[in-house]
């Protein structure tokens, strides 16, 4: 194994990295139905020369099906890890696939103006499973953690991907995440990692892990009845991403969503639209349905993912109750979610 590191080009170092364990796939053991049981130490029994790259640590902090991490696991990570970096050099997650990418991205938001790095990472099968590719990633991981490149990555299938650009597109391919609207990161051969496009660092590192989990998704389908927009008020929302159809497109004939939505705003419920093309960008500026949605106070969500723009809302309303300000701070770019 010592052998397979100085390959990738990662040599002795007295760097010290933070493994934090948080369940999923990678952790499974055992034969039937899978579901977390080893621990980080136990993930790291499978890469036994890295402690004679560097030092490392291990700690156990959730042992979750990603389906089950929601926002309240959300703050407990940014902290672990926020903290975890204080006295090591990089921080390495492993998380379950299915909800990573919204961790990463929450992630992101959350730990401000980094100085150093937070990989998460995960496998679609057991770390000791013969065939499978949880050895790999968690190797891949450390490897991008000990380049000591800054900012929050994904890093899976020899691939590394901006926090707020991954998403899942594949259930059971090793080849599970891409980075959508934006270049890799960079990527990982038996050289080591090759950094292509890093994460923007911007500001002093901080803490910010206020955030609101009263925000839903919904992605329209021809026929969406406006009284489903009405209902989100009665039931205590603060915040809505719409996934409209092509750039920002949306009916307003016989089932009128545009009031639907401009009513939302004027209850003092934040609305953004994005789209449900996997690439690309919205634009309110095109169609003139999408003038009367700008007017109407509603928000682009540019090129963002549905990931990215969830969190960043969720994480925005954490921060301001004012819609002026949350608006501004939606359209503001902090970590690469938007591109310039």
């Amino acid at each position: 194994m010592q052998g397979e590191y100085a390959r990738r080009g990662v040599r002795l170092s007295n760097k010290s990295i933070k493994l934090l364990a948080t369940g999923g796939t990678i952790a499974a053991a055992g034969e039937g139905e899978l579901a977390p049981a080893l621990g980080a130490g136990a993930l790291l029994s499978y890469l036994p020369g890295l402690a004679r790259l560097c030092q490392v640590d291990a700690e156990d902090i959730l042992s979750l099906d990603s389906s089950n991490i929601q926002p309240e696991e959300w703050r407990l990570i940014a902290h672990a890890a926020y903290h975890a970096l204080e006295d090591h050099d990089g921080v390495v997650i492993t998380h379950g696939t299915d909800t990573l990418a919204y961790t990463a991205a929450m992630l992101s938001f959350m730990l401000r103006g980094l100085r150093k790095p937070v990989i998460l990472t995960g496998s679609q099968l057991p770390i000791d499973h013969l065939a499978g590719d949880g050895r790999s990633n968690l190797a891949d991981a450390f490897t991008t953690a000990l380049t000591g490149q800054p900012g929050v990555y994904v890093v899976f299938n020899h691939k590394i991907v901006l926090g707020t650009r991954a998403i899942k597109l594949r259930a059971t391919s090793f080849d599970a995440f891409e980075s959508v609207n934006c270049l890799l990161a960079g990527t990982l051969d038996a050289r080591g990692a090759h950094w292509v496009n890093p994460q923007p660092i911007t500001g002093e590192p901080a803490l910010q892990s206020e955030l609101c989990d009263a925000v839903c998704l919904i992605k329209l389908i021809p026929g969406t009845r406006p009284a489903l927009l009405d209902a989100l008020s009665g039931l205590g929302y603060r915040g809505v991403v719409i996934e409209a159809f092509g750039v920002g497109g949306l009916h307003h004939l016989r089932r009128n969503l545009l009031d639907s939505l401009g009513a939302l705003r004027e209850r003092g419920i934040a609305v953004v639209v994005t789209t449900q093309c996997l690439y690309d960008s919205t634009d309110l500026s095109l169609y003139a349905i999408g003038k009367q949605l700008g007017e109407r106070g509603v928000i682009p969500a540019h090129d963002m993912t549905t990931e990215a723009a969830v969190t960043k809302l969720m994480w925005v309303l954490g921060q301001t109750d004012d819609l002026g300000e949350v608006e501004e701070r939606m359209l503001r770019d902090y970590c690469g979610e938007i591109a310039p």
